[in-house]
């Protein structure tokens, strides 16, 4: 390996020291959300991070948490179109089956955390409502994501994630009532 070769790694190591290893918590949160489990949301975080660090040398640096998002969203993109259904030919057998040696069903990631942190009256609502409007809420009201964050994560325009955190939180106001969305009656 030559000296310049040397610099270039020892450069690149240190820019992914600075501006992406800050950022695998949010980078983590965000990939459970998207995965539903912790094992694929680790996945997918290893995954982003090797193409994070590939891709270091053409990052500008500016706004490393949206860069790193927008390369988990893709790449868990391109996860899911690599992913082919098992067809199932009867579903009778697949909802009459129970788990093997009597193993309880693990509820994913982010039921656990919405049964964990929020009312069940909340929770109900929540998981009622449409996909992308659900996503808007969770990202920025759950997982304090700021709105170009969200909208990193989810592809859409900034404008986009407000309208649809607007439209969803007025849907689980009507949904709930205005006593239950008050300040402190979360949990």
């Amino acid at each position: 390996m030559t000296e310049g070769q040397n610099d270039v790694d020892s450069a690149r190591t240190l820019a992914f020291r600075e501006q992406v290893e800050p950022e695998i918590e949010v980078m983590l949160r965000v990939a459970m959300g998207l995965t539903r489990n912790r094992p694929d949301a680790e996945d997918l975080v290893q995954e982003s991070l090797l193409r994070a660090y590939r891709a270091l040398d053409r990052f500008d640096g500016r706004h490393p948490r949206a860069w790193l998002l927008t390369i988990v969203r893709h790449t868990h993109l391109n996860m899911q179109r690599r992913k082919r259904p098992d067809p199932v030919g009867d579903w009778d057998l697949v909802r009459d089956s129970r788990p093997a040696f009597g193993a309880s069903s693990q509820p994913s990631a982010e039921d656990a955390h919405l049964d964990g942190e929020l009312s069940e009256q909340l929770s109900d609502a929540l998981s009622e409502l449409d996909p992308r409007f659900r996503a808007a809420v969770v990202l920025v009201d759950v997982h304090d994501l700021s709105y170009a964050e969200a909208a990193a994560v989810m592809g859409v325009p900034v404008g986009t994630v407000m309208s649809r955190l607007s439209r969803g939180r007025d849907r689980l106001r009507r949904r709930l009532g205005p006593q239950t969305l008050t300040p402190g009656r979360f949990a």
